[in-house]
């Protein structure tokens, strides 16, 4: 494997204004919507109401857009299928209707039909629609702090994305990730990278890992922000769930102390 590369200096200038990248549309908890490459990518589809989903979640808050708001899409990226924060019983309906769901080599066997599993580095090419095509590579995640066994001995597999293309961005989804070592391999062959949709919120629960974090804090996103070299960042997946323990707040101050502020961006794009 290639060296590590240096850190992103926060002098770096963000590439291109928001305006100039392709939207992204975040809709509350992990899901987002954006087009790349004249596909129509959404991640970790989560439509349900508020209430309790057993055997521990409690979601607070609902989507913003109902699934039959959202129009065609192409391609499901899902970071894992065991968690319902991450796949409910609307998003695993709206699978039905997607020509192709990208997940973990074990959601691919559970799902069947149209899922397809990708291990660490695994790609597939996918065609666009104006006749070239896209890469989209599967990339380690680690749900929890420790070694990579033990965490998915407890909360099982999960995987994140990296999009590429010839004249297209670096994309980085990361599931729900709590690594940063993870964050700096996939730096090392893929950085730097141009969006980088990372979730975060510090999510918890007292009897995992004696209450550490099983996916990124607000100061471990912007230090992998940093480490990616990214020049937007999209954080989801740190609201809706009364699990998480930091929200946009926290996320927004965590990035200002960076000096990263200017690298956010929300996701309310329509």
């Amino acid at each position: 494997m290639s060296s590590l590369p240096a850190a992103a200096d926060s002098s770096l200038p963000a590439a291109t204004a928001a305006a100039d990248q392709f939207p992204v549309r975040a809709f509350g908890g992990p899901t987002a919507l954006f087009e790349y490459g004249g596909l129509r990518f959404l991640t970790d589809p989560t439509f349900d109401g508020p209430g309790d989903y057993p055997p521990v979640l409690t979601k607070t808050a609902p989507s913003t857009a109902d699934p039959a708001e959202l129009g065609p899409v192409d391609v499901v990226l899902l970071s894992h299928d065991e968690h319902a924060d991450n796949l409910d019983t609307s998003g695993r309906a709206l699978l039905a209707g997607v020509p192709l769901t990208l997940t973990t080599p074990g959601g691919g066997q559970r799902l069947g039909g149209k899922a397809k599993g990708l291990a660490d580095w695994e790609s597939v090419e996918l065609e666009r629609p104006d006749g070239g095509t896209l890469t989209v590579t599967g990339v380690p995640a680690i749900h929890g702090p420790g070694p990579r066994e033990e965490v998915e001995s407890v909360l099982g597999q999960v995987v994140g994305f990296v999009l590429t293309g010839e004249g297209l961005p670096t994309v980085y989804v990361s599931g729900d990730n709590a690594s940063l070592d993870a964050v700096q391999e996939i730096a090392a062959r893929f950085g730097p990278v141009d969006t980088a949709v990372l979730f975060a919120g510090a999510p918890r629960f007292p009897v995992l890992f004696d209450g550490r974090c099983i996916v990124l804090d607000s100061a471990q996103a912007a230090e992998a922000a940093r480490i990616l070299g990214a020049r937007r960042v999209v954080p989801v997946h740190y609201d809706s769930w009364a699990h998480f323990t930091e929200g946009g707040d926290e996320l927004a101050a965590a990035f200002g102390e960076a000096g990263l502020a200017d690298r956010l961006d929300w996701g309310r794009s329509h």
